[in-house]
């Protein structure tokens, strides 16, 4: 048998390891570099092996479908994401099946998402194509806190049928443990993310409160160089959000390799 692969019992299909880096900007996010396209992103992932990545821009998914086309041509998987940013100054990944549903969310966090966009001072927030061809620019203050709370986000996320990961927590800054202290108990998370500073295996002596969820690393790539500077290994049957979500619960054999 492949050492890379395995069988699970219940389900009596093929499992093997995949690649993922869960959380990339684009162009989008005015904090991102103007070489962050969809068309660069996608290459370099495949570049670095990666078998699944999600675009999670801030408080926005302009740039999704763009990426997620590239990627069906190229073999990526790529998953349609928001990084949103709640009232409490939390950042909170919202990961999604379809582009439907991440603009469904677009379009609720913008109805909640004060300001304007300051080019001189925040820097461009830019739509681009699958030809890295620019579209147009988001005047929405993207790198803004909205209006919702934390239960706001995550009880929508859910209803669109997404998932939901609260971001690096390992940071002081728009980290969850970082802005309040702890992770609230009612607060329905689905995952918890950390950065390259901790590794997996770490997490739960190095940071208070999170053994309670499964936990992820994704490099929160601004720049090319840092996609897949750290990543996360799930054992799964197809690179697919599915897959992603019973790993996360860690059932009928998928699960995240440490």
């Amino acid at each position: 048998m492949d050492p890379q692969k395995s069988t699970s019992n219940d389900e009596n299909v093929s499992l093997r390891k995949f690649n993922t880096d869960l959380h990339i900007h684009t162009c989008l996010s005015p904090c991102s570099d103007w070489e962050m396209s969809p068309k660069k992103i996608v290459a370099k992932s495949i570049d670095q092996q990666l078998d699944i990545i999600a675009i999670c821009d801030h408080n926005s998914a302009e740039n999704v479908q763009a990426a997620i086309g590239l990627g069906e041509k190229l073999g990526l998987c790529v998953l349609p994401g928001m990084e949103i940013s709640s009232r409490e100054e939390v950042h909170i990944l919202g990961l999604f099946r379809a582009v439907e549903q991440a603009r469904a969310m677009q379009e609720f966090v913008y109805a909640h998402l004060p300001g304007e966009n300051k080019v001189e001072v925040f820097g461009h927030q830019v739509i681009v194509n699958e030809k890295d061809e620019v579209c147009g620019e988001v005047s929405r203050l993207l790198i803004g806190a909205s209006r919702l709370s934390l239960q706001d986000i995550v009880v929508k996320i859910h209803k669109l049928g997404g998932l939901s990961i609260a971001s690096h927590v390992d940071r002081p800054s728009f980290g969850i443990i970082g802005q309040l202290g702890f992770i609230p108990p009612d607060l329905a998370l689905d995952g918890l993310e950390v950065s390259y500073r901790v590794p997996l295996n770490e997490v739960r002596e190095k940071i208070p409160g999170t053994m309670s969820f499964p936990c992820i690393s994704s490099s929160d790539a601004h720049f090319l160089d840092d996609i897949g500077k750290v990543k996360t290994v799930f054992t799964l049957a197809a690179p697919t959000f599915e897959e992603i979500h019973l790993a996360l619960k860690g059932k009928d054999g998928r699960r995240i390799e440490t």
